[in-house]
């Protein structure tokens, strides 16, 4: 009898029969995801060519990137594709934490106060922040913070809200995407909602959409429905794997202009700012992100479904719409979660040999286990999962450049999980 490709690398006939069973149910899902990247695809390609790239736009500079057309037309594409007045798209902000850093310090003033009306931030921002003491955080220049905790049923809680927007409060954070919480994310549709309520409380207040992971999922993105400002980082979804580093920031012209100042200086702005040999690789790799994030949806999808089938709490559901890339599971233990990221290393391309282990991260106040062979180092838009070590065990799971990667990579973390006796099949 022929052994399958899956069973030569280690999944067993019991394992492989399971997860055929689950996607013949998901064949509708996976058309309106490919649907849905028909229609990202074509507004990627509208703004490529409505702004002429050439082969021009690959060549980068040196030194203070004087004329730098490449650069300059890239910001031009994603302005157009977020429908945005300007933007901010450069290899020098090094993460998306670093690009909320700078959107937030450069919009932010002493005796500002920061409202967040969806609960915590990400672990990464609360330094940023100043809700764990750190050097150069917004409390530590005057900038206060307040946040509005989430219904129990993950809904947002308007009278709070309302009750915490002050004369102060210069500046709204959401954050569309769970993080560490074991949270719904929010829809383009809700985040509108909730930036409408809060410009009717106060016309002048800001809003910034932390948007990753949330990219090209939807038709629209959060500058659509009223956010002055969006901001990622191109190791996610936009990227779309080929980008070896950076972050963008979509926005008003003028939240922009002040991006650029705090990025690089005062009165100088986006004037500078050499691209050297990272050009083909961003606008590459935005071209190719409505495709991959695709893929990465059909993963998610395909765990959840997994998972919820095995009996355990997943978030969102097998069947509920998705508004980003990640999907959270409750596997209620350490040893639940490590045997879950030796499944996704064990199927990576590169370092498949290495096993996860539990790991001090600085920005997190917890340890952290983490697996991703990637070729870009920390890229989440590729087959990754991490979590922090704290109940429920939650471990998050995103990427896959492609659906075949994105397939065996959950696969294999059923196979992990079944062989440690940490999991059960169904009947």
């Amino acid at each position: 009898m022929e052994v399958s490709r899956y069973q030569q690398m280690g999944v067993s006939p019991a394992v492989e029969r399971f997860c055929a069973r689950i996607l013949e149910g998901l064949q509708p899902r996976f058309a309106a995801i490919d649907d849905m990247a028909e229609q990202n695809q074509l507004k990627v390609l509208q703004a490529m060519q409505k702004n002429r790239v050439s082969a021009a736009c690959f060549a980068g500079t040196t030194g203070y990137g004087h004329d730098d057309i490449g650069r300059d037309t890239l910001e031009k594409v994603y302005a157009d594709c977020f429908h945005t007045a300007a933007a901010l798209v450069r290899p020098h902000i090094t993460c998306g934490t670093h690009a909320l850093s700078v959107a937030l310090s450069a919009n932010l003033l002493p005796g500002d106060e920061l409202l967040s009306p969806v609960g915590k931030p990400y672990d990464t921002l609360e330094e940023v922040i100043g809700i764990r003491e750190s050097a150069c955080s917004l409390k530590e220049y005057g900038v206060t913070y307040r946040q509005v905790e989430l219904l129990p049923n993950g809904g947002f809680d308007y009278e709070a809200i309302r009750a915490a927007v002050t004369p102060k409060t210069r500046l709204a954070t959401i954050q569309r995407s769970k993080g560490y919480q074991m949270r719904p994310s929010f829809s383009v549709a809700q985040i509108g909602e909730l930036i409408a309520f809060l410009k009717g409380l106060k016309p002048d207040l800001l809003v910034m959409v932390d948007n990753c992971y949330g990219e090209f999922v939807e038709a629209a993105e959060p500058s659509d429905v009223g956010a002055d400002m969006v901001v990622g980082s191109l190791i996610k979804n936009p990227g779309g794997g080929l980008a070896p580093i950076g972050g963008y920031i979509c926005g008003t012209k003028s939240c922009i202009d002040r991006c650029a100042y705090r990025l690089s200086a005062p009165g100088i702005g986006q004037d500078v700012g050499a691209s050297l040999s990272v050009m083909t690789s961003l606008y590459q790799g935005f071209f190719m992100a409505p495709v991959v994030v695709a893929a990465a949806l059909k993963g998610a999808v395909f765990a959840a479904a997994a998972y919820e089938a095995l009996g355990f709490a997943v978030l969102p559901g097998g069947e509920e719409s998705r508004h980003d890339i990640i999907q959270s599971i409750e596997l209620g233990s350490k040893e639940a979660m490590i045997a879950f990221c030796k499944g996704i290393q064990a199927a990576a391309p590169v370092d498949s040999y290495v096993t996860p282990v539990p790991y001090p991260i600085p920005g997190y106040n917890d340890e952290v286990v983490m697996a991703a062979g990637a070729f870009v180092q920390g890229s989440s838009i590729e087959l990754s999962a991490d979590g922090p070590l704290r109940p429920p065990y939650a471990v998050y799971f995103q990427g896959g450049l492609t659906w075949p990667h994105a397939k065996f990579g959950v696969t294999l973390t059923v196979q992990q999980m079944v062989s440690a006796g940490l999991a059960r099949l169904p009947e």
